[in-house]
């Protein structure tokens, strides 16, 4: 039963064209993926696989009805108004419209199954690696999601790939320690603001870009929807944890259960429906095989993407004396994450993404037994964990330095869109 239901995956009717564009190219993405699944099938059923296909016509409602209203009413005045909902609260917008009044009511209201106690256990864990679970998330996790040119196509829809990979990954890395400080998430506190701001950022690009003559939605579904949020909030949870393994980073299953906990507020805070969001690695695992299926390959757009995240270290502020220290510098990063991207694309998503796959991977097979001695043997020390903990926050957020430089790591406001 189960051979002919993988048999039949592939484009559906009356499904957006992409969904299963190419499944033999889309397992040998998911390879790696597909062995670290043991135990159970992770194959979906033909209902599952009609329900991944429904998914990338689907939006975030709430969302979508406050862009609706923004836009209607300008721009310029209702983010306004949204930003000091944000800031202060409701209550303190007066004469609120239902519009707002409604999305914040969605927002503010935690789920049942948010344990404040596992929100900061995930927080500590995502410090743990320090530098390591950055390197995971640019080089596996962001790297390797340019494989899927359907995502992609927003991106350049919004021009996106004009504005420079630096500050896209600079942008991101604050975000993601905002979202994993302790606290980040409380109602005023930076991550849950930041995330509240992309929410609402996706539902006015989504609304945009749908519109653009260049859009196909009989192929591409809609711009930003629920597959493809999906897909996101897996790569900075599921590919989080086992790219973190792979690096040598000790990852108990408490702090991954931890970690999954966290994420998956995260993606509901995101607007990721609860019905696609998951309690553990195993159950992420099966989700994002399934999702890498549904997945158009890669093409020119991957390319493109994967050369300016190739060069991104070039441009970072080393803040070094001499101004050939701070070049010599970005080469030496550029191919450390080369040989990072190199350990877990394969020479194939190395050759798909355009980057130069004779690289080897030099850098992993340098430091990972290296890095699995050491957190081995110091967390088998009185105060080994929080000082693994701590070290490892200090350095992300000393990257931050590096990747703004003078500049303000400051995402604080809802980003104008063009048109």
């Amino acid at each position: 039963m189960q051979r002919s239901v993988k048999q039949s995956l592939g484009p559906l009717a009356d499904m957006p064209g992409r969904h299963g564009a190419d499944v033999p190219s889309a397992r040998r993405t998911a390879r790696t993926l597909r062995w670290l699944i043991r135990g159970q099938d992770p194959e979906p059923s033909t209902a599952q696989w009609q329900a991944l296909g429904a998914s990338l016509t689907r939006g975030d409602a709430p969302a979508d009805r406050l862009a609706t209203w923004m836009r209607a009413h300008g721009l310029a005045t209702t983010q306004a108004l949204f930003e000091q909902a944000l800031n202060l609260g409701i209550d303190e917008v007066p004469d609120a419209p239902a519009e707002l009044r409604d999305f914040f009511a969605t927002v503010e209201r935690t789920p049942d199954w948010v344990q404040p106690s596992r929100l900061l256990a995930g927080a500590k864990a995502c410090h743990l690696s320090g530098l390591t679970g950055l390197q995971v998330l640019r080089d596996a996790a962001l790297m390797g999601g340019y494989q899927a040119s359907a995502i992609n196509r927003t991106l350049v829809l919004t021009g996106s790939l004009a504005k420079g990979a630096q500050r896209r990954v600079a942008e991101t890395t604050k975000w993601w320690i905002d979202c994993t400080t302790a606290g980040g998430l409380s109602r005023f506190a930076p991550g849950f603001k930041s995330t509240v701001r992309v929410r609402v950022m996706h539902a006015l690009v989504r609304q945009r870009v749908q519109t653009l003559p260049d859009w196909d939605a009989a192929y591409f579904g809609l711009p930003v929807n629920q597959g493809d949020m999906q897909a996101t909030y897996l790569g900075f949870s599921v590919i989080f944890l086992f790219g973190q393994r792979a690096m040598g980073v000790a990852i108990n299953r408490q702090e991954s259960d931890a970690v999954m906990h966290l994420w998956r507020y995260i993606g509901w805070l995101m607007g990721v429906e609860e019905g696609l969001l998951l309690d553990t690695e195993m159950q992420g695992r099966i989700a994002l095989y399934r999702n890498l299926l549904s997945q158009a390959p890669a093409d020119d757009s991957s390319k493109a993407l994967g050369r300016a995240l190739m060069d991104e270290p070039l441009s970072r502020h080393y803040g070094n004396a001499w101004p050939v220290l701070d070049r010599l510098q970005g080469r030496y990063e550029r191919a450390k994450h080369l040989s990072i991207c190199r350990f877990f694309l394969g020479g194939r998503g190395m050759r798909a993404l355009g980057l130069p796959a004779s690289v080897l991977p030099w850098y992993p097979a340098l430091v990972v037994p290296f890095t699995a001695l050491r957190h081995r043997l110091t967390r088998l020390l009185p105060g080994g964990h929080q000082a693994l903990v701590r070290q490892g926050r200090a350095a992300q957020e000393d990257y931050l330095a590096i990747l703004f430089g003078s500049g303000e790591p400051d995402i604080a406001r809802l980003p104008q869109p063009h048109g």
